[in-house]
């Protein structure tokens, strides 16, 4: 039982006009919010949510965009899948034109999730292709995307990958500081704080050891302090080791004190404090660093996107679901630990 459910923030279904699974999400403004999924779909609001647009860029109608980054009406979509099927898309005019900026030419490569520390400025992390992870970096708007040198990556263990779940497989904080993720055989996290040239990784404690396990969410509120998500995303019912934190920029990483009820394939924070997290079985908000849940509820999403100093955070997921919860609305806190969706 939710001690607290009804007193607390509830998410608030939106018409988003389409059936497709969402895994992209990106809220520019309190107005401006893209979302994007299977068989090339995009959609977006220029009123909060009210009413959406929703479309299917031309030529990737076969595609899967796992991930979505809006600046406005410019805006860059990433299609995850093998081989040529990963891609990144860019439009500059709430998708009236599309632009292909750059096709995966490596048999073996599988693009997971992409960050923007602006709009000239961006980061993709793929699968490891002989033994390394790739990542592609642009410093202008990605006119031209290159892949970071090989040599300056941690070698990858066999059966580590990266989940593309939610975009959120990596995070950046300013242009230096980057991190991603990875689950499968070992869960770690790998670091750069060169803008994504050079890398470290460090072990977690997230559950790992089957192909479904692992990290699949990482957010950083500034260079230090950092939280990632995870769990089996084969039985979503599963608690456990599923949410970790740092306060060292990612070198090491304890289990959090709540908890820890159900898979998660997306965290992001609300506050200094605060943290948001979903998965497909459930979401949950706390307020004081993971220690305690503010609310838990059954609803679940792939992906949560908001824009700090608004108060409102969104969520999409399968079968075209969209929502919204006004976060101010949750003034009573659960009993530590939480408890059981209901």
């Amino acid at each position: 039982m939710i001690l607290c459910a009804d007193t607390c923030a509830q998410w608030q279904p939106l018409p988003s006009r389409t059936t497709e699974s969402l895994r992209g999400l990106s809220v520019f403004n309190q107005g401006i919010i893209w979302a994007s999924g299977t068989h090339g779909t995009y959609l977006f609001t220029s009123n909060g949510g009210e009413t959406w647009t929703a479309g299917r860029v031309p030529g990737a109608e076969s595609l899967d965009f796992r991930g979505v980054i809006s600046f406005g009406p410019q805006v860059y979509l990433l299609a995850a899948g093998p081989g040529e099927q990963s891609r990144i898309y860019h439009t500059g005019h709430f998708g009236d034109e599309w632009q292909l900026q750059f096709t995966n030419r490596e048999l073996k490569g599988f693009f997971d999730c992409m960050a923007f520390s602006d709009s000239r400025h961006g980061i993709v992390v793929g699968d490891p292709v002989d033994g390394k992870f790739r990542i592609l970096l642009t410093n202008d708007g990605g006119v031209r995307w290159r892949y970071s040198d090989p040599r300056k990556m941690p070698p990858a263990v066999a059966g580590e990958g990266a989940f593309a779940a939610s975009n959120s497989c990596i995070t950046v904080a300013g242009r230096k500081n980057a991190w991603f993720v990875t689950g499968g055989a070992v869960a770690r996290v790998f670091r750069s704080t060169d803008g994504g040239h050079n890398w470290k990784v460090s072990a977690t404690p997230i559950v790992h050891g089957e192909p479904s396990t692992g990290i699949f969410s990482v957010a950083f509120r500034d260079a230090k302090h950092g939280v990632i998500a995870g769990g089996d995303y084969a039985h979503p019912e599963r608690g456990g080791a599923n949410l970790a934190m740092s306060d060292d920029g990612g070198k090491t990483w304890k289990l959090a004190p709540a908890k820890q009820q159900r898979f998660f394939s997306a965290v992001t924070y609300v506050s200094p404090d605060g943290l948001l997290v979903a998965g497909s079985g459930a979401s949950g908000l706390s307020r004081d660093g993971l220690r305690t849940w503010q609310f838990f509820s059954p609803v679940g999403f792939n992906v949560l996107s908001l824009k700090p100093g608004f108060g409102v955070a969104y969520a999409a997921g399968a079968n075209g679901s969209v929502a919204r919860t006004v976060l101010g609305s949750c003034q009573a806190p659960c009993e530590p630990g939480g408890g059981e969706p209901r």
